[in-house]
């Protein structure tokens, strides 16, 4: 199935459809206001228009998006294990002991630093 035509992406066009409708009719009550006198409505009438412009740029990030390939993902989990093995080749390094609460918060951190990877992706 094409991906402008799966159930994700159906939903993301009806989001479009109704951002792009409610920006106009934002737009239009701006407009008629601005004619009507309130000066400040005629920076609000251009400003729906910019709106309803990054919501087409969002919705056409949001449909090219892609998962990383099998290739990429290998590649990025090799990279973390040689980050990983480098900082820890780099902590017995040190001539002097490392503090155990120094050593914990470091060990949150690494893995911090790849948890949100995992997240993001479904892992």
């Amino acid at each position: 199935m094409s991906k402008y035509f799966s159930g994700r992406a159906l939903g993301l066009h009806f989001l479009l459809l109704l951002w792009l409708a409610m920006c106009v009719a934002a737009a239009w009550w701006q407009i008629n206001r601005a004619v009507q006198g309130n000066s400040l409505s005629f920076l609000y009438a251009i400003e729906w228009p910019c709106f309803a412009v990054l919501g087409v740029l969002g919705w056409y990030g949001l449909l090219n998006m892609e998962k990383p390939t099998e290739d990429q993902e290998i590649a990025r989990r090799e990279f973390e294990d040689n980050m990983r093995a480098q900082a820890q080749a780099a902590r017995h390094a040190t001539p002097e002991p490392e503090d155990p609460a120094l050593a914990a918060y470091n060990d949150h951190l690494a893995e911090l630093a790849t948890e949100p990877k995992k997240r993001l992706w479904g892992h």
